[in-house]
């Protein structure tokens, strides 16, 4: 029951209003780099966040719109913006922390929409019944490698417009000691 990984860094999901507010009505972004889930990738354009004492430069924008902006960031970044962002599944916003967003046209001010992301599994449904899994299961997942733990509290989601993968951030991965490409083991 091996897993990919993919490494999420800090990174934001704009709606299409708030996105026009911070690059401009229209404005269309450059796709850098595809994402593991199909229809998602990277753009090259980046804004600024500012939390209660701190800022953040260059934290990239996620495609496609999302119906809300959501940031997430990395434990390790709540000390450098001053926050007391909860640790949620993506898209579960109420009662987030609060951010500002800054880009080259505008800045927005979200009271909450501020998170740092839980790690989750994408699979098909398919797939979670060849793993034994169900959607909002809770599972742990075993690293593997030279600096080989084990993680708990790892959210399945199961939907079949997902590709197999395992998203972690990069304090997590950095803690296992793993790279693009690792894999993972399931523990039920």
């Amino acid at each position: 029951m091996r897993v990919p990984i993919s490494i999420s860094g800090r990174h934001s999901h704009l709606s299409e209003a708030d996105a026009n507010t911070l690059f401009g009505s229209g404005y269309q972004f450059s796709q850098m780099k595809d994402l593991s889930q199909p229809g998602q990738y990277v753009c090259e354009e980046t804004i600024t966040i500012q939390g209660d004492k701190g800022s953040i430069d260059r934290v990239r924008v996620l495609w496609p719109f999302r119906k809300f902006t959501q940031v997430e960031i990395l434990q390790s970044d709540t000390f450098k913006l001053w926050v007391k962002a909860p640790i949620r599944e993506s898209g579960n916003l109420e009662w987030s922390w609060k951010i500002t967003l800054i880009g080259p046209k505008g800045t927005v001010q979200l009271n909450q929409w501020l998170i740092v992301a839980q790690r989750h599994i994408h699979l098909s449904v398919a797939e979670a019944k060849d793993y034994g899994v169900s959607n909002w299961e809770i599972v742990s997942v075993k690293t593997l490698g030279e600096r080989s733990l084990v993680f708990n509290n790892v959210v399945v989601r199961a939907n079949d417009s997902y590709a197999l993968d395992m998203h972690v951030d990069m304090d997590e991965a950095n803690a296992a000691g793993l790279g693009a490409g690792a894999w993972w083991e399931i523990i039920k």
